[in-house]
């Protein structure tokens, strides 16, 4: 079956854009078969409290995410979203929603509690909150100057 993406000759992404620089028709079979899932929108919020990741998976069950912390350091967002496969008797005629496997990696900084990381997932938006250490003011002891 082939799948077809946007067909727009300035997008990269588009199989037509390589149409013409592919004289030996190799690289279109390998572009249909590429996930183009492998850039997941996030943002990346650090407040008083805590560093919040917001990642945009519409389409992707809450079992079909997951959320690591490697390395001692590395936030991991990773994940599939599954290709709806035509049914008997039917076909498709454009295909733009992306499908296959994702992931994204975050270096958290110093100063994460990496054992309290937390993560939730409403209306196709994945929350990851990784709570901060308290920075310790310095102790101020005024000293009394005799003379």
């Amino acid at each position: 079956m082939s799948l077809v993406r946007s067909s727009n000759v300035f997008d990269p992404l588009s199989l037509d854009f390589w149409t013409s620089a592919d004289p030996f028709g190799v690289v279109r079979p390998l572009a249909e078969q590429c996930p183009v899932l492998t850039n997941v929108r996030v943002d990346w919020k650090e407040t008083p409290e805590a560093h919040v990741f917001r990642a945009d998976l519409p389409g992707v069950k809450k079992e079909a995410a997951k959320v690591e912390v490697e390395d001692g350091n590395v936030l991991v967002i990773s994940g599939e979203r599954a290709r709806e496969e035509a049914g008997k008797d039917e076909a498709w005629r454009l295909v733009e929603r992306s499908c296959g496997r994702f992931q994204r990696r975050f270096r958290l900084p110093r100063g994460a509690k990496l054992d309290q990381v937390r993560a939730s997932m409403d209306n196709g938006v994945l929350t990851v909150t990784v709570p901060k250490e308290e920075v310790k003011k310095p102790q101020v002891r005024a000293v009394e100057i005799s003379g």
